[in-house]
């Protein structure tokens, strides 16, 4: 007799995931990945006075550098307190930008009302990958574009996540969100629009490798959660691991670290 196979409860995994998200500060890991929403804007070729959604925006990165570039940005998360500090930093700079808290599965915006729609690290963690890839489609124009920044599966992070995954693991079901960081999962998500893609690299730079340890471990929500859930040994366990990769991905010798992480840069055409 086969096995019954339940469907996915994605609003509970979704409060699950907010609750993650809303743990630790990411802010504080989000500032120091500024360069790849500037990245991201010069590969959609943003112009002035675009409609712009940033989608899972946390702090804001694609939001801020969207907005420098004049165009008319709509910054969107679903944990108000990541709103609040691109707020304080989009006030600093005065940029003009509209936040608003926001579901990426559920977007509370009419059919083609963008001409670009961003996320960078973002919507690649929904759970229902379908339903978040259909979303960022429907709200941007025929012709417009879609620009993404997701972590790939054999880069630092994507080591990283499984790492985590092996102590904490996620709920069954649920596809790793660094498959949106290969190319046939994007054809999967986005059948029948142009596709470009192409893999670059963010450079982790700390102290060391326990300097990127504690700063993960405090501010990142799925590290944060993760050590919390775990008991004394075997958070030890996976405090040992993540070093033991740090050392191993680290190009700096002993003086600090400096880690590559590779990301694909997406851009979709709507066709």
């Amino acid at each position: 007799m086969s096995a019954i196979t339940l469907p996915l409860d994605y609003t509970a995994i979704k409060q699950r995931q907010q609750a993650v998200w809303s743990s630790g500060d990411y802010p504080m890991i989000g500032t120091t990945l500024q360069i790849v929403g500037e990245r991201l804007c010069e590969a959609v070729d943003m112009r002035a006075g675009a409609a712009v959604l940033d989608v899972a925006a946390g702090n804001g990165n694609a939001t801020l550098a969207a907005a420098r570039r004049f165009a008319q940005v709509t910054s969107t998360d679903y944990v108000g307190e990541h709103l609040e500090r691109g707020k304080e930093r989009a006030a600093a700079e005065r940029l003009s930008v509209n936040f608003r808290e926001a579901d990426a599965e559920m977007l509370p915006f009419a059919d083609g009302s963008f001409d670009v729609a961003l996320s960078t690290f973002g919507v690649m963690f929904t759970p229902n990958q379908e339903k978040a890839a259909a979303e960022l489609v429907r709200v941007v124009r025929k012709g417009g574009k879609i620009g993404l920044a997701n972590w790939t599966p054999d880069g630092f992070i994507g080591q990283i996540l499984r790492l985590v995954g092996k102590y904490a693991p996620p709920p069954s079901g649920i596809k790793p969100p660094t498959l949106w960081g290969t190319a046939a999962r994007l054809g999967e998500l986005f059948p029948g629009h142009q596709i470009n893609a192409s893999e670059q690299t963010f450079t982790f730079r700390y102290q060391s490798p326990e300097h990127w340890l504690h700063v993960f471990r405090s501010f990142y929500g799925p590290a944060n959660k993760a050590f919390a859930a775990l008991d004394a040994e075997k958070a030890a366990a996976l405090e040992t691991d993540i070093l033991a990769l740090l050392k191993q991905s680290n190009r700096a010798g002993s003086e600090s670290l400096v880690v590559p992480g590779n990301y694909l840069e997406v851009v979709i055409t709507r066709t």
